[in-house]
């Protein structure tokens, strides 16, 4: 049942303050407001990595209304640094719901607001770009918090993987992974590894982790692979020492370019196996080749983003979470655009010419949103196979 909360207050940088009211935990939590177009999904934006450092508004106008369930985490807790909404819904009605929105949030510690204007809050963002914010359900002196917004770190520069990376290897394991019975993570369990790899003769394809979505490696072992997820600071030493078919790059939360350590990782693979990377792990791709990268204004996040396959005409729509973007006049020859976002026009996919390497600039594994790019999983695979036919 929603319990109606204290007073909470969102601050941005440029003086703007909101008040609403609290339907998390109480504290304090500073980050990157943003704002996603999803109308469903709540829950996996909430456990999606990626949104590590982010404050996320959601611009459909209420939330909660199917409550909360272990089976669609994306993670094995909340990552988000603090969430908005219009209207938190008073009833939550599913199936498979196991406790509210506002029970999920104040169990995992996770400070949200509900009752403020957010179309004015998403049309201010989408005017000045993303805002740095702090979200308050305990301070409520405005100038304090205002001051706190303009001090806080923001995305720029910040090396946010090493947050939410696994602290060891792991084998993805569907019986390991039933979320109705554990709850819990099992990726960061460094105990699994003495496990023996189930037939050997399928292909093993090994995921560098930067904050990676589970139904990534659901999508991998569908398809019959092994698959083995490594920390994104993993060495290509490392990745090659596990002997795989592929290596696949995961998505991930910030600012690509401070990760020095995966671009080397990524330059020191290519031409040696066919790698596919998605989000971050496609900003990284695009860096190890000498591309590079830009901030984008408020970015793309939500399930409904249209991108162009440059090869078939055919438009897909995406689900998206990402800020920043492979900035086109840098990219290098060896590289061509396969996908392009039809609503600014900026890259949302690359193929390396001479190697099998390609990416894209967004989540074809979907969790939450439409399964248009899901054959994006199928050209892996025949990368694999033609791999492991060759060797």
């Amino acid at each position: 049942m929603f319990r109606p909360g204290n007073p909470g207050f969102l601050a941005l940088e440029d003086g703007t303050v909101f008040e609403g009211t609290s339907i998390g935990a109480v504290g304090e939590m500073d980050g990157e407001v943003v704002f996603n177009t999803s109308m469903t999904g709540y829950q996996e934006i909430l456990t999606d990595p990626s949104y590590r450092g982010q404050i996320v508004t959601m611009t459909c106008p209420m939330i909660g209304n199917v409550g909360i369930n272990e089976e669609d985490l994306e993670s094995s807790h909340p990552r988000i640094a603090g969430f908005v909404v219009r209207e938190c819904s008073r009833l939550h009605s599913n199936f498979r719901a196991s406790q509210s929105l506002p029970d999920y949030l104040e169990k995992h510690g996770i400070v949200a607001i509900s009752g403020i204007d957010t179309r004015a809050l998403v049309r201010k963002i989408r005017s000045q770009g993303a805002l740095k914010g702090v979200l308050s359900t305990s301070d409520f002196n405005r100038d304090s918090l205002v001051h706190k917004a303009r001090t806080s770190l923001g995305l720029v520069g910040r090396d946010l993987v090493s947050e939410v990376i696994p602290t060891g290897s792991s084998r993805w394991d569907s019986k390991l992974h039933d979320f109705s019975t554990l709850g819990l993570s099992t990726l960061d369990k460094s105990t699994i590894n003495a496990e023996p790899m189930a037939n050997q003769t399928q292909p093993h394809v090994v995921c560098l982790d930067y904050g990676m979505k589970w139904n990534i490696p659901r999508h991998l072992a569908h398809r019959g692979n092994r698959v083995t997820i490594l920390p994104g600071t993993a060495t290509a030493s490392d990745v090659l020492a596990q002997k795989p078919d592929g290596v696949f790059l995961s998505n991930g939360p910030g600012d690509p370019e401070p990760l020095a350590y995966a671009i080397t990782t990524i330059q020191n693979l290519l031409g040696k196996l066919p790698i596919f990377g998605i989000c971050l792990g496609h900003q990284l791709l695009s860096l190890a080749g000498g591309a590079k990268t830009f901030k984008m204004k408020f970015g793309h996040r939500g399930a409904n983003q249209p991108v162009l396959n440059c090869k078939t005409g055919r438009v897909e729509i995406t689900s998206q979470n990402h800020g920043f973007a492979v900035e086109e006049a840098s990219l290098p020859d060896c590289f061509e655009i396969t996908h392009r976002n039809l609503n600014d026009n900026t890259i949302a996919g690359i193929r390396h010419k001479m190697v099998e390497a390609f990416s894209v600039q967004y989540h074809p594994e979907a969790s939450a949103g439409p399964h248009d790019s899901s054959y994006l999983f199928d050209e892996f695979q025949q990368a694999l196979d033609h791999h492991i036919a060759a060797v």
